[in-house]
């Protein structure tokens, strides 16, 4: 009998006319949900991270542009398709790495292409629904062909949260983690905290606990000592975006834990849908990097830390050279020891 699913989490629905999101900003003290009926608040829930992850932000996005056609429709009815053209401009402009973002946005443009007339919400509602729909199956594929790398029972570690919450549902990274441990190829997992957002402390130690998955938490900075232990065999991590030659950016930290793994014998699997994958960009150091205010370095949990006048550098994203991972698992296939020709290969050969 095959086992249910461990998937009980949406970061992101549509509900009665309206995009609702868990506010990821307060877990995992509160659970609480926000509706939006207006795209310019669906941006500025994305820059102020309500939502993060890159598949999720993708789908809110789509929402978002259902929302933008609907007003515009109902304020000057068939100059709608002019009209929402700024509201495309601020969803794009709400988070600058996560490839997710504009390849949703892309997909919703050519669905708007395509209606020739008539009320504009129907078709774009279907569009944003397929998204999330084909991120939730794409996150059980992963989970499958990445789970089965997995050659025994062992410890693995992850950095962030590429859980369900940073996606449609299941998760991409967590994904994988879900079903290795129902497959009974993963026994343990270790997160990293994540500053300065904590997303692994707050977000990943909360999914993985909620569905009954052994996890324990650690600074980033004891990393290397862990995998100097020998009990973990792989670093499982998600993707913001990747480049041509398979460099993959991450959430920041993810270099570092990557260059420990290879120094200690730990794989390094990469998992994100291939709409993750950014063809037009040749390598790593081309991919724009979101660096974010300094009080989120310098302030935990709205109180300061460190001492008046210091300041900080707050780079969001870090990028891993491929030649550190060893496989990228997508909704397509296993890409093993990433390079130029293998991602070429992987996306058709564009």
């Amino acid at each position: 009998m095959a086992l249910k699913r461990l998937d009980s989490i949406r970061p992101v629905r549509w509900d009665d006319g309206a995009l609702v999101m868990v506010d990821q900003r307060l877990l995992p003290r509160q659970y609480h949900e926000h509706s939006y009926r207006d795209a310019g608040a669906v941006a500025q829930a994305i820059t102020d991270m309500v939502v993060r992850g890159a598949p999720a932000i993708g789908i809110a996005a789509a929402f978002g542009v259902v929302l933008a056609a609907r007003a515009r429709y109902q304020q000057v009815g068939t100059g709608w398709r002019a009209a929402i053209e700024q509201d495309l401009t601020t969803l794009a402009a709400s988070r600058p790495t996560a490839v997710n973002l504009f390849w949703a946005l892309a997909r919703m443009r050519r669905a708007v292409e395509l209606i020739t007339a008539g009320d504009p919400y129907p078709p774009l509602l279907a569009e944003a629904q397929r998204i999330h729909d084909e991120d939730i199956a794409a996150n059980y594929t992963m989970g499958e062909l990445g789970a089965a790398l997995i050659d025994s029972p062992c410890a693995v570690m992850t950095h962030c949260n590429a859980g369900a919450l940073a996606t449609g549902g299941y998760g991409t990274a967590l994904g994988v983690i879900r079903s290795g441990f129902q497959a009974g190829r993963i026994r343990q997992v270790y997160a990293d905290e994540t500053r300065p957002w904590l997303q692994g402390a707050r977000l990943t130690a909360w999914e993985l606990h909620r569905d009954g998955i052994p996890v324990a938490l650690v600074c980033e900075g004891a990393g290397a000592h862990l995998m100097k232990q020998g009990d973990v065999k792989w670093l499982i991590v998600g993707s913001d975006r990747i480049a041509a030659n398979g460099d993959v950016a991450n959430k920041i930290g993810t270099y570092h834990a990557a260059i420990a793994a290879r120094h200690h014998g730990v794989k390094v699997m990469v998992v994100a849908p291939t709409s993750t994958i950014d063809m037009t960009v040749a390598h790593g150091d081309a991919i724009p990097i979101e660096r974010r205010g300094e009080d989120e370095v310098l302030s935990l949990a709205g109180q300061r830390v460190a001492a008046d006048g210091v300041g900080a550098w707050n780079p969001v994203f870090d990028v891993t050279p491929a030649a550190l991972v060893d496989a990228i698992v997508t909704e397509k296939g296993v890409v093993l020891r990433p390079d130029a020709g293998k991602m070429a290969s992987l996306m058709g050969g564009r």
